[in-house]
């Protein structure tokens, strides 16, 4: 089966690092194209097409001020990957509890059981 284009899945989009970097950065706050590209040491075409693609698959909101473009992190967007990681929860804490038994089990084993003669 084909993948989806990056462009209409969230999962695919932030398969590539710095659109993750991107949406780091947006998530402490609003910033311009300009802005994203120099605190993250990208070139201002990758930082516009990387936006472009957040934008389409709807991880990021944009407004327009006056010439600038401000970008920010749109909460909403990240629900079908929080909603599908959370599905993991459950595994993962059960297996932590098992591990935690099987620890508390070793630890029981090599405490001495009474003075040796």
């Amino acid at each position: 089966m084909a993948r989806r284009p990056t462009t209409f899945d969230p999962f695919n989009a932030v398969a590539e690092p710095r659109r993750r970097k991107i949406l780091n950065l947006l998530m402490r706050g609003e910033r311009s194209v300009n802005g994203v590209a120099r605190m993250l040491h990208f070139k201002q075409p990758q930082v516009s097409k990387h936006l472009r693609v957040l934008k389409q698959v709807g991880l990021v909101r944009v407004r327009g001020a006056g010439k600038q473009r401000m970008y920010r992190l749109n909460g909403k967007g990240l629900k079908p990957m929080h909603d599908w990681v959370s599905s993991f929860e459950r595994f993962w804490n059960e297996s932590f509890d098992r591990l935690a038994d099987y620890l508390k089990e070793l630890q029981s084993e090599e405490k001495p059981h009474g003075p040796k003669e």
